[in-house]
């Protein structure tokens, strides 16, 4: 049954000089959401009023100008909340409310009679024109399509003219536009047009949608150059797109198509839609915000937008959706984990944002760098020491990020799970500040004379007191001669290293230390506010470390 030989190819449009290839987008388009009338019939359970409202609420808070409320004449339920937020003046001055209907008269009707009082209303009227609907559903010709387009624009405006109150745009969708031949789409729209009779002042939209999407995106933004070269009047013309999603492509056909010269752009939210969606708005204004273009839509609380569309379409956003998900800044591989470490770590605020594998500042869109880099087995250092930065504000030397990065390693690999923060942390405190130590510090004094140090101590070594003496260039130096010549055993301190915990005079110190024996190396980590007692502290997890190997071997 998977035969490929039953479809055949959309076929292209011959437009040799097209122009949209060589354009770019330098300015946001005209947003129409359509969340709640579009996103709302796609629902397996539609909103109920309080849904309504809250999400009406949040498209007018995130800028929205255009917002398509509902299909009035198809449902008490719409008209009813049209009603609603013109009686209650739920709509801001500077938000038009649209509504949507078939060309047929008694809806167009209807639909006028749920916008009475409106200050501003756009009316959308739609016929299908495509050829699969003309033949199979309709089994009508091209003049019937045109009458039936006609009559309906007809209507419209006769139904406008009897209530001058309203400030009135016709919008006009030759519904399954990608399915119908390009000539006949304006044609139809031309016939539109001529009812209607816009000026450049008072302009009218023409709503192109892909209603299916049949093709790939240059072929949609073909049709849209075409179109807009040949459809009369243009300048009196808002070209408007409405792309759905079954190939997969309705923000690249979107995009492509605003290059061929169309205006404005209808989505939703998240791209909630018949189908495989609609048009995804936030994946497209953030494709131009990341481009240093400004959307027109206030995006920068995702976490509240994605919370609202949630609880009102009742559909989970899934992780990966770019700019929405949980998941889309956030790096599980070691390399990518380094790289944005140490991109970040240079990074100056005010500079032009410049951060591998991170096209947006997570803060933009009110995510934090915490939500970046999360650990599990396919991690490495950088991950790891970007979690102990940022989180507890440890800056690990390299040495100590390929050595801690390993007993990370063994723990998710075990687990097979993602390591928390916290988790990451207890380890680390386990294994360095808090391990087990088999010598300690009991009691000591420092003498100074003429720039050297002698550290005199008593000191509990696997239990048993020894004292010991040694000279050298500080007190660490000091103490390490002491103890190598105390307990005979030979080693070096290959790596040091020290830093603040905080700022001000009461900040904590934290040392690392490692030595090496044999071959072998040894960490030690400690914090105090003292720094010699951080040293200290550091030297002698290093050296319970290397003491308790040696035993062991012995």
């Amino acid at each position: 049954m998977f035969d490929h030989t039953k479809y055949q190819p959309f076929q292209t449009i011959d437009i040799k000089d097209r122009t949209w290839p060589n354009h770019v987008i330098t300015e946001a388009p005209r947003w129409c959401s359509v969340d709640l009338r579009d996103g709302n019939q796609a629902l397996i359970e539609p909103m109920s009023v309080e849904q309504k409202k809250k999400m009406f609420e949040l498209l007018v808070s995130v800028g929205f100008k255009e917002i398509e409320v509902g299909f009035p004449a198809a449902s008490a339920p719409d008209f009813n909340f049209v009603r609603g937020l013109i009686e209650e003046g739920k709509v801001p001055d500077d938000v038009t409310i649209q509504v949507l209907t078939q060309a047929r008269p008694a809806l167009i009707q209807r639909t006028f009679e749920s916008l009475k009082g409106a200050k501003k209303a756009i009316l959308h009227v739609y016929n299908s024109t495509s050829i699969v609907q003309r033949e199979k559903v309709f089994k009508t010709d091209k003049a019937g399509i045109i009458d039936i387009a006609v009559a309906g624009a007809t209507e419209v405006k006769r139904c406008a003219e009897l209530a001058p109150e309203t400030e009135w745009t016709f919008q006009y969708s030759p519904e399954s536009f990608t399915g119908t031949e390009i000539d006949f789409a304006v044609e139809v729209c031309d016939a539109v047009s001529n009812v209607w009779k816009p000026t450049v002042e008072r302009p009218i939209i023409f709503n192109l949608p892909s209603t299916v999407e049949v093709s790939t995106p240059n072929v949609y933004a073909d049709q849209i150059e075409w179109f807009c070269r040949n459809i009369q009047n243009r300048d009196a013309i808002v070209v408007s797109l409405h792309t759905h999603n079954d190939r997969g492509c309705a923000v690249a056909s979107a995009e492509l198509a605003v290059m061929g010269g169309a205006q404005r752009v209808e989505g939703t939210l998240l791209g909630n839609g018949e189908r495989t969606g609609n048009m995804d708005i936030v994946v497209m204004a953030m494709n131009l915000y990341g481009q240093g273009v400004d959307p027109g839509l206030d995006l920068h609380d995702m976490d509240k937008i994605v919370s609202v569309v949630r609880e009102c379409t009742q559909i989970d956003v899934h992780p990966r959706q770019p700019y929405s998900g949980d998941l889309v800044f956030t790096a599980f591989s070691g390399s990518h984990q380094d790289a944005i470490k140490k991109c970040l770590d240079i990074y100056t605020e005010g500079e032009t944002w410049e951060i591998a594998y991170l096209p947006i500042d997570p803060r933009d869109l009110g995510r934090t760098y915490q939500d970046v880099i999360r650990v599990n087995s396919q991690s490495g250092k950088g991950g790891i020491a970007y979690v102990l930065a940022n989180k507890f504000g440890f800056e690990l030397p390299r040495w100590l990020q390929i050595e801690f990065s390993r007993v990370v390693q063994q723990v998710t690999e075990v687990s097979g799970q993602e390591i928390k923060p916290d988790e990451i942390w207890d380890l680390f405190d386990q294994h360095y500040l808090n391990s087990d130590k088999v010598i300690s510090l009991e009691d000591f004094s420092i003498e100074k004379s003429e720039g050297r140090e002698t550290f005199n101590a008593k000191i509990e070594y696997f239990g048993k007191e020894l004292t010991i003496s040694g000279e050298g260039d500080g007190v660490l130096n000091a103490f390490v001669t002491g103890l190598k010549e105390a307990i005979k055993i030979d080693f070096e301190i290959m790596e040091y290293g020290e830093h603040a915990l905080g700022q001000g005079a009461d900040a904590e110190a934290v040392t690392y230390i490692q030595l090496k024996c044999e071959g072998q190396r040894y960490s030690g980590v400690a914090i105090s506010k003292d720094i010699i007692a951080s040293s200290l502290n550091a030297f002698m997890g290093a050296a319970s470390q290397l003491l308790s190997e040696q035993r062991i071997a012995a």
